[in-house]
């Protein structure tokens, strides 16, 4: 079993204290919401506290002699009025701060999600190609759910239970003796040094099993993904079954946190019985020396009641609070890691007067630590013209693309474009004036003309339509039912290669950069669209800078300068006369080809043009 990429491995978490640091800053941005939330809370408590004062008035009001005619004109209206006012206005200032801060949540959480959402994308490709699709959305969505329950939980359950028990000790203390202040303290410091030890130690199952469930959904999601392969080799059952192995774990996990979960309830309980039992014992010898009223007995009873039913959900409060501290630290992770590519302090905007002219001088790079994929690579693209790079597979030839992208940085040597060093300009302004035609075509899942706005997306529906007549696939789309609205599938799976590669030409055309790179863009095309689309590229590539990267060498036959790479070197360069009179690799790699041509033609019942017979290169 292959183990979990490193990009998803849990790094140390920072303490609670310093998450809610980091989150304090979104909230700020509402103080006035904030506090005027916390005014509406202290007076939601306030009121809370006064119903059961009220309550023992009313009770001690009615203290009369059954059956007494006086009964009605002694019942105290205007209690029973103010009774019904604070149980009101308990409720309103309830509504009212949620109300007023339900802004500031929202508003907090848009912040953060957008920020994690932007730092992704800012991330290198490095750390694309090893993230867990699954895992980390995950993350992201627990991430961005705990900031509004960690704001929720703290402001609209812990802080008003704090204010309340400092309210009610206060009248206890000051209405009647210390003892019923220190049997509710003992209580209160039992009860919450019992929940967060408990709770502290059952969080590593939560953690547990909240891995193991990212886990699980990282291998459904990836699987799915990966629909079609899954079924070119018929491993249905074998998916399942480590699906199944996921979920049983998972199913283990989830059984060992209900039952820590019990336990923690069945002590809360025990231990509310108990400090109940103790202040309801001596409120009734009150009541029983005539020291006390029963409206007082009425009172401390409403107050324990009321003052340990938010008690009684601490243990859940608390291990909520944990949990999203948790996964608010796993976001804040993210958002903290480096950017492997960044702009210089002092980058500046690629300044460009025309096609710029490309240069590679003595560039070294390897994706790991001593596997070096390009030796001391040297050549320059001059302005406005065509450079065509040929070689087996593996010798570095899409390296080339992925550098000028400076989707890495290179180990030693430079890269400039017009004269300018590419780590010195913005990474937005270099490849704003580079376009591609990747060799593997991935679209959004959406419709094609969406996907062929994607470079210039306010280019608007008649630049599209033109895209696509230029990439030779208007005929196609307006075949089908739905047009340019057509859902292309996830991947784009619902086309074909040549479709998808023909959207991607399109794509790029609407982009109309300076720089163009096409890497193996026909590479999924028959021979009569391949011909068709390569005379258009050359016509776009006209009075552009253009890197070609090709397998098929019968499409570079009229670039200006070939290079051929093997093993991260350049072995040969100039033009095609050039290296077939040199007789060397070039020459090989063209003889080969042809002898297949010449085999797949002989083969053919008839005269069919060959995928690999010589026409105009981009």
């Amino acid at each position: 079993m292959l183990p979990d990429s490193p990009a998803h491995a849990r790094p140390d978490s920072r303490s609670d204290w310093a998450t809610l640091a980091r989150l304090l800053p979104y909230l700020w941005g509402y103080k006035w919401r904030v506090m005027a939330a916390l005014a509406f809370m202290v007076a939601a408590k306030a009121a809370n506290v006064g119903v059961p004062l009220l309550l023992k008035e009313l009770v001690d009001a009615m203290s009369i002699a059954p059956g007494s005619a006086q009964a009605l004109l002694v019942v105290p209206v205007g209690l029973l009025v103010a009774y019904g006012l604070l149980r009101l206005s308990t409720s309103v200032f309830t509504e009212l701060r949620e109300l007023v801060f339900a802004k500031a949540t929202e508003g907090a959480t848009r912040s953060i999600a957008l920020q994690v959402f932007g730092h992704l994308h800012a991330l290198s490709l490095r750390f694309h190609l090893e993230r867990q699709t699954g895992g980390m959305t995950r993350d992201i969505e627990r991430g961005t759910r705990g900031v509004q329950q960690l704001i929720s939980y703290s402001l609209y359950s812990i802080f008003p239970t704090l204010i309340e028990v400092v309210l009610v000790l206060t009248l206890l203390g000051t209405k009647f003796d210390m003892g019923y202040v220190w049997i509710t303290l003992a209580a209160l410091v039992v009860y919450v040094g019992f929940t967060v030890s408990v709770t502290e130690w059952r969080t590593r199952f939560r953690r547990e099993m909240n891995e193991l469930e990212s886990r699980s959904q990282t291998r459904a999601i990836d699987s799915l993904l990966n629909y079609e392969t899954v079924k070119y080799f018929n491993n249905e059952a074998f998916e399942a079954h480590r699906y199944d192995e996921a979920l049983e774990r998972l199913r283990k996990a989830r059984l060992k946190s209900q039952t820590t979960l019990s336990m923690l309830n069945a002590g809360q309980q025990m231990m509310i019985a108990v400090a109940l039992v103790a202040m309801l014992w001596r409120a009734t010898q009150g009541v029983a020396a005539g020291h006390m009223t029963l409206g007082d007995l009425v009172m401390i009873n409403a107050f324990m009641i009321q003052l340990y039913i938010p008690l009684n959900f601490l243990g859940v409060l608390y291990r909520e609070i944990k949990q999203s501290l948790t996964d608010l630290d796993k976001m804040f992770t993210l958002l903290e890691k480096e950017r492997e590519i960044a702009d210089a302090p002092d980058a500046r905007p690629l300044r460009l007067d025309g096609p710029p002219a490309v240069r590679f001088e003595q560039v070294r790079f390897g994706y790991e630590a001593g596997r070096e994929i390009l030796h001391g690579i040297s050549f320059e693209i001059p302005a406005g013209e065509t450079v065509a790079v040929v070689g087996p597979s593996g010798s570095g030839k899409s390296t080339l693309a992925r550098l000028l992208y400076r989707f890495y940085d290179i180990d030693a040597g430079t890269i400039t474009l017009a004269g300018q060093d590419i780590r010195q300009v913005t990474q937005a302004s270099l490849r704003q004036a580079i376009g591609i035609v990747p060799q593997d075509t991935v679209l959004f899942n959406d419709t094609i003309e969406y996907n062929i706005l994607y470079g210039r997306p306010d280019a608007g529906h008649d630049a599209a339509v033109a895209a696509a007549k230029a990439a030779h696939i208007h005929t196609f789309i307006d075949r089908l039912p739905q047009g340019y609205g057509s859902m292309v599938g996830e991947r784009g799976l619902k086309l074909s290669g040549g479709e998808k590669q023909r959207v991607a030409i399109a794509r790029t055309l609407l982009k109309n950069p300076p720089v163009l790179i096409f890497d193996e863009a026909t590479s999924a095309l028959d021979s009569a669209n391949e011909r068709a689309i390569q005379a258009e590229l050359q016509r776009v590539a006209q009075g552009k800078t253009a890197l070609v990267i090709a397998h098929r060498l019968s499409t570079v036959v009229d670039a200006h300068q070939i290079l051929v790479l093997e093993h991260g070197h350049i072995v040969e360069r100039g033009t095609h006369p050039q290296l077939l009179a040199l007789g060397g690799v070039y020459a090989g790699m063209w003889a080969l080809q042809q002898s297949g041509r010449d085999a797949a033609t002989a083969a053919a019942p008839e005269p069919v043009p060959a995928a690999a017979q010589p026409s105009s290169p981009a």
